[in-house]
């Protein structure tokens, strides 16, 4: 469905259409089961439960198979589903050259590593178009990906500084799994509950950049693999994906609470973009904000205190420079937090986001073949009157 401006557009092959709004806000483009995300109530959810309470009461595994299976599991599925994803943790040995090559690049960016991880993957498990493979291959693909990325983020990682990669413990859960194969340690539970906390609740977020490029290459008849691939470099963009870390950035220049009013109204007097302020959707405050804020406050800690500090002064420094526009702290200002408490290295926020969100492009994968139609909006040409005459050559 396309907002209806009153002005029509070639779409390509001869018909037309209507001009939808610069960057297709408002415009709904599918249908979906997986969730939905109501910006002027400040809530979302997965499927049709509140995202917020699967965070506080469910685990990863849990609300993994809500997306991928369509309900939350009993105490049985859940063990089977738990050691059905622990059972792709471990990676082929003949993998790991291929990745110690990547991790010698230079200069070494762990997201760029991962797309390309990620491709090759997708190739040597002979991944191919969802046309021509049943959907139950399509389904053990999409797990294998998921479960499989924060292995090769881990590994690439310790890879790059020297260490060779960790096994995987098959007794772990997803969350803390992720933690002892960064570290080889395993980790303290409280750092587990607060890093499972953040992956539930960035799994998915309605028709974003990378769900909404997965879902276009998905309409292709492409093959897992290109899709998810299309989603990181679409994640990789800083307006997207990119700003936990640049938020610990900008913690680290304000330096102290009593620096913070000063440095916010140079940044909007220079028109700077605040780093994990404000959201496309949401109008008022984002409940994933508010989730991480409890979890760092539990975590607590001077950076966590600092930064709620530094969230109460910003907003407030906006509430006045900015009237009439509500920019609050959204997810990824306490993300870099948390994750940071955890003890995930910055370079490593955006693939750890991607690690969640991965779960996520795969459900809207699995869903977009269900009913699939071949994604291909119109564009307006806005260039100079045609035909010109061609000019002859010199």
């Amino acid at each position: 469905m396309m907002a209806d401006t009153g002005q029509a557009t070639s779409n390509g092959n001869g018909a037309s259409g209507a001009d939808a709004p610069a960057g297709l806000a408002g415009v709904v483009v599918a249908r979906t089961r997986l969730g939905d995300v109501r910006g002027l109530e400040g809530c979302y959810q997965y499927r049709h439960y509140d995202a917020i309470e699967l965070s506080r009461h469910r685990t990863l595994e849990d609300v993994w198979h809500l997306l991928f299976r369509g309900h939350l599991p009993d105490r049985a599925e859940r063990d089977a589903f738990r050691r059905q994803v622990a059972g792709y943790r471990a990676l082929p040995a003949d993998l790991v050259p291929f990745l110690r090559t990547l991790a010698a690049t230079d200069p070494f960016d762990p997201l760029t590593a991962l797309r390309t991880a990620i491709s090759f993957v997708a190739q040597r498990s002979g991944f191919r178009s969802w046309l021509d493979v049943p959907p139950d291959q399509l389904y053990e693909n999409a797990l294998q990906l998921s479960a499989q990325t924060p292995v090769l983020i881990a590994a690439l990682y310790r890879l790059h500084r020297g260490l060779e990669p960790v096994a995987a413990d098959p007794a772990l859960p997803a969350a803390a799994s992720y933690l002892y194969l960064l570290s080889g340690e395993h980790p303290d539970p409280q750092r587990v509950w607060a890093l499972e906390r953040y992956l539930i609740s960035t799994i998915d977020h309605g028709f974003n950049p990378s769900t909404f490029t997965a879902r276009v290459i998905t309409s292709t008849g492409a093959d897992l693999g290109a899709a998810v691939t299309g989603a990181i470099g679409a994640l990789s963009g800083p307006l997207h994906g990119g700003a936990p870390s640049r938020v610990l950035e900008m913690l680290d220049d304000i330096g102290s609470p009593d620096r913070a009013e000063a440095w916010a109204r140079a940044a909007v007097g220079r028109g700077d973009r605040i780093m994990g302020f404000g959201h496309r959707v949401y109008k008022g405050k984002d409940p994933r904000s508010a989730l991480m804020r409890e979890v760092a406050s539990t975590l607590g800690g001077s950076t966590a205190e600092f930064a709620m500090a530094v969230e109460d002064t910003i907003v407030r420094v906006l509430a006045e420079e900015k009237p009439g526009r509500a920019l609050n702290a959204n997810v990824e200002f306490y993300a870099g937090v948390v994750m940071d408490a955890c003890g995930i290295p910055r370079e490593l926020f955006t693939p750890t986001f991607a690690s969640s969100r991965v779960i996520g492009w795969c459900s809207h994968v699995l869903e977009q073949v269900s009913g699939n139609r071949l994604i291909r909006p119109a564009a307006r040409y806005d260039g100079e009157a045609p035909p010109q005459p061609v000019p002859a050559a010199d």
